[in-house]
């Protein structure tokens, strides 16, 4: 069940008296409520919490792939490839040409960041771009001779940086984080 059905099923389904976790909820609001006051008088927001930021998801998971690309740059045969450019290339030599709608589905980069890779891709002619034949205002986007030859050159870099990513953590550990993490994603379209 997804996180958001699980919240909905709660907040619809009230309890008669409140569980734990709820009354450390409610408590935690009432700190919240303190520290925020304190906040306006200069004291530490989080003072009297349990808060630490760098033990947060957030902060762990950009930690985790700050180490990631620094490993995929220290592995890269090719230079000036970026992980994120090494993954539109992977993106267009699977599932051949696409628009850049579909590119940022395919790779989960936001628009903004994929058009510049485009043009920074096709700056070194690892793709080209054309007009859709079926709607002219569509631009296509396929990888060329030179892009495959640099997936060629760079594949074993990347399987090696995400073994050296992986390389603290047992057998266990790893399936149990690339599963998680897919859960987390939602890359299965998993409840």
């Amino acid at each position: 069940m997804s996180v958001v059905r699980l919240l909905m099923r709660d907040v619809t389904t009230p309890s008669p008296e409140p569980s734990k976790a709820e009354a450390e909820v409610s408590d935690a609001g009432k700190d919240a409520d303190v520290a925020t006051a304190a906040g306006a008088s200069g004291a530490s927001v989080t003072a009297g919490m349990d808060y630490v930021f760098a033990e947060q998801v957030g902060y762990l998971l950009r930690r985790a792939y700050q180490r990631h690309l620094a490993i995929f740059q220290n592995n890269a045969a090719v230079d000036n490839l970026t992980a994120v450019q090494f993954a539109t290339l992977c993106a267009l030599d699977e599932e051949g040409s696409r628009s850049q709608a579909e590119l940022v589905k395919a790779t989960g980069v936001d628009q903004a960041t994929i058009r510049g890779i485009v043009e920074r891709l096709k700056a070194r002619d690892l793709i080209t771009l054309s007009k859709d034949p079926a709607d002219g205002r569509k631009v296509i986007i396929a990888i060329t001779a030179e892009g495959r030859s640099v997936l060629r050159a760079m594949t074993p870099c990347a399987f090696k940086s995400s073994e050296d990513t992986l390389e603290p953590l047992n057998p266990a550990e790893r399936l149990a984080l690339l599963h998680t993490l897919r859960k987390i994603a939602d890359v299965d379209g998993a409840d």
